[in-house]
């Protein structure tokens, strides 16, 4: 966590000419499940036909602003799983020692977007062969895992891993977890949109934008 605030402060001060439009740090209260492009309430009938997977790849500011961008993903929620703790907060989970991993709950429609394409951004969008850590971000919150919700989805997401690990995309083996869904906690308001709530904050300019300007997905900023 300190590494983090180092980056922030770091980020302020060297992107403090740039001029994007943001909110103050709020993170209002809002109804969930909300579609990331609309920003309206999905209805029960249309959220009864989603599917949903627990993803982490790092801070979950940044994997929340990329899937939130991908077509076919419905719904993007921060939180918190694969821990002991019961009821953790963010401070709980800084520390590094709940054994929660910083994941977002993904909801999309499987007859625009299957889990195999899903999982193609999930491996875009972060390194899944550095052992609990993304970049600046180090600890056991930060790591790669991927949280199945039944058979099926664990068989897509062995194949999807040992695929992308003989693609050769990169040069040291993946060490994502894939691990079946255990009780999930969805973290404190603020974190949710956080990127879309403060898009002049340090953490944001320092890595978010430029994680989206890589994957091509500024077209609408």
């Amino acid at each position: 966590m300190i590494r983090k605030t180092q980056l922030i402060i770091a980020a302020t001060l060297v992107t403090a000419t740039l001029a994007f439009a943001g909110q103050a740090i709020l993170g209002g209260k809002r109804v969930k499940p909300i579609d990331p492009v609309t920003k309206k309430e999905i209805s029960k009938e249309e959220a009864s036909k989603l599917e949903t997977i627990d993803l982490g790849a790092g801070c979950f500011w940044c994997i929340e602003a990329v899937l939130e961008r991908v077509k076919g993903v419905r719904s993007v929620e921060s939180g918190y799983m694969g821990g002991k703790t019961k009821n953790p907060t963010y401070k709980d989970i800084s520390t590094g020692t709940t054994g929660h991993a910083e994941i977002v709950r993904v909801k999309f429609d499987p007859k625009i977007l299957t889990l195999d394409k899903l999982l193609e951004a999930f491996w875009e969008l972060h390194d899944p062969t550095t052992l609990n850590q993304q970049g600046a971000d180090v600890g056991t919150q930060y790591r790669s895992a991927i949280f199945y919700h039944d058979d099926k989805q664990k068989n897509i997401a062995e194949n999807s891993k040992k695929k992308k690990d003989k693609s050769g995309k990169f040069d040291s083996p993946i060490v994502t977890e894939i691990t079946k869904v255990s009780t999930y906690y969805p973290a404190e308001d603020y974190h949710q949109d956080f990127f879309e709530n403060n898009k002049t904050y340090g953490y944001c300019r320092a890595v978010i934008w430029p994680k989206l300007a890589k994957l091509g997905m500024l077209k609408e900023e």
